[in-house]
């Protein structure tokens, strides 16, 4: 039996509003959280997932709230990340209404964070949100991409499809394969970065990073994407979640409609 591809709108959420920038820079605001939420909704989008982009301590509380209202209003599947160290955080944020929490550069630090997520929550609540770039200068990995942390702004010289297996290996649930690259570029998923841990891992996977038009996602979808995310070319207009689905639809990729 197949499965639907889920298309998943994805808000950055910095102190309680949406932001949108390039290469995580020159951030600019796109809305209030909970109305977008509430829109792509209507639109017939899968899920969503929130990132809180600046994850100090002092905005927790801001995000618990968005979540809070969200959770509220949209019924759909709700994936919120950014800042999440501990079980215990995983913990308050499904208390606080979300269904999956992504972790990023905690996991980095303390890979064994994976398996205490996956062993109190299970597997499925853990989406594991991975900032991929290709490699460049002197750093060499085996696959030619490295993870990143803060944003894209720091290397860490671990390979990123190895980083990929072992988190499969650990308990996540799913993969958020980010690339760094390609982020609100315009250009177009990263396809070959895209397919190098496809062919390593069986978990879903997540395309992101670079999106314009519909059928990037539907390339992205045909290189094996479990699921497709953007966040621009929503929250500016450029396209809807229909338009989206229909494109792949056209082209015999399963969606829900």
């Amino acid at each position: 039996m197949s499965v639907a591809v889920r298309v998943i709108p994805c808000l950055d959420v910095d102190a309680g509003r949406v932001v949108k920038g390039v290469n995580f820079e020159n951030l600019r605001d796109a809305g209030d959280p909970v109305e977008l939420a509430r829109r792509y909704g209507q639109q017939g989008a899968d899920e969503l997932t929130f990132l809180d982009v600046t994850a100090s301590s002092g905005n927790r509380e801001t995000t618990y709230d968005v979540v809070r209202r969200t959770a509220e209003e949209v019924f759909i599947p709700l994936t919120v990340g950014g800042g999440v160290r501990t079980t215990d955080d995983v913990d308050r944020l499904l208390r606080a209404g979300a269904d999956k929490v992504g972790v990023n550069t905690a996991a980095i630090a303390r890979p064994e964070l994976i398996n205490e997520i996956a062993e109190r929550f299970g597997s499925q609540v853990l989406v594991l949100s991975v900032d991929a770039r290709r490699v460049t200068g002197d750093t060499h990995t085996p696959s030619g991409y490295e993870i990143t942390t803060h944003g894209g702004k720091r290397g860490t010289g671990i390979d990123a499809v190895e980083w990929a297996v072992k988190a499969q290996q650990l308990g996540a649930g799913e993969i958020l394969l980010n690339s760094m690259d390609a982020d609100g570029t315009y250009n177009g998923y990263d396809l070959e970065m895209f397919g190098a841990v496809r062919r390593e891992v069986t978990i879903p996977l997540i395309a992101s990073g670079g999106a314009s038009v519909a059928g990037d996602f539907t390339a992205a979808a045909k290189a094996g994407a479990d699921a497709v995310l953007a966040a621009s070319v929503f929250h500016f207009g450029k396209l809807t979640i229909a338009q989206v689905k229909e494109d792949m639809a056209a082209q015999g990729i399963e969606v829900r409609q």
